[in-house]
């Protein structure tokens, strides 16, 4: 039986979230495999999957903040927001061709810190049952609401480049929240200018305190060599860690609350999960911090 815990995969285009779970499935010889944040087939980079009974570490994971490299083409709009559609407008060239770095860094900074984001038409999100996505390539037109998303970094990274006389592409790293759109960033960024604008690639590198330095490409793994993150050392790599007694585990596996100490208080925050960790190794359980007690949110099985 494979071992509970996470496998970092650096995922190539062309394949979705959905296959590359699948293929991990066939590896590792278990249905028990899931995945936290999708990525379009289009882009590459980090993709968290939880192995038995880690899957359940995954609803923890899937709120962190992320970074993103990717590649922003001024000058054009699309249905999809990246080069994966058809053109729905394109500006004069000589308009693309005026604009300064001056210019466009006051238009970056108009879509950093606490924005008011519309997701892209073609995101999983559902709309009257159907994912957004599936509508609107069966040709109705979808109209989601802004939502709140953190942007913390939208910066250019390298010199900007000229594209067949037409277009600017835009080397840029983003650091945002969960369900932060970057094809959303390119497409809103593009109108502010007044161009238009999408994505031509995307890259993941990092979600909370997991980088795409520490993932595995798919080609690159095998049935004998899955390099499986155990769950106890995945949760502390993201998660303060509460070291349990023996009395501990027994109380948490009995649905019992755990008392903090002062000393324990002063350094346990209440807004994050804490990884309950036995003096085996073993991950026990998630724990929230109510007052002066912490109370499980899930407690795993008994390895």
């Amino acid at each position: 039986m494979p071992i509970s815990g996470l496998l970092l995969i650096d995922k190539d285009p062309d394949w979705t979230s959905h296959d590359v779970v699948a293929k991990v499935r066939g590896l590792a010889g278990t249905r028990r495999v899931g995945h936290a944040g999708t990525l379009d087939p289009m882009a590459t980079g980090l993709l968290l999957l939880g192995l038995e009974s880690a899957t359940k570490l995954l609803t923890f994971l899937v709120g962190e903040d992320k970074t993103y490299l990717a590649t922003i083409r001024l000058g054009a709009s699309t249905v999809t927001d990246d080069r994966e559609s058809e053109i729905l407008q394109q500006a004069e060239p000589a308009k693309v061709a005026a604009l300064t770095m001056p210019v466009i860094e006051q238009a970056l900074a108009g879509l950093r810190g606490d924005i008011m984001q519309v997701p892209s038409s073609v995101s999983a999100i559902k709309v009257d049952g159907q994912r957004a996505y599936a509508k609107v390539r069966g040709g109705d037109e979808v109209k989601l609401a802004a939502r709140p998303v953190t942007v913390s970094r939208f910066e250019v990274t390298s010199e900007a480049r000229q594209v067949d006389g037409q277009f600017l592409d835009l080397d840029v790293v983003v650091d945002c929240s969960s369900g932060t759109y970057i094809r959303a960033l390119a497409r809103d960024l593009g109108a502010a200018l007044g161009v238009g604008g999408h994505l031509t690639a995307l890259r993941r590198t990092r979600i909370g305190r997991y980088t795409v330095d520490q993932a595995t490409r798919l080609q690159d793994l095998s049935k004998e060599a899955l390099p499986i993150l155990p769950a106890a050392a995945a949760a502390a790599q993201q998660f303060a860690v509460k070291t349990l007694a023996p009395q501990d585990e027994v109380d948490l596996r009995h649905g019992k609350r755990l008392l903090l100490s002062e000393a324990e208080r002063a350094g346990v925050s209440k807004l994050q999960p804490i990884a309950g960790i036995n003096q085996a190794g073993s991950l026990v359980a998630m724990l929230e911090r109510h007052g002066g007690q912490l109370k499980s949110l899930v407690v795993f099985a008994d390895a």
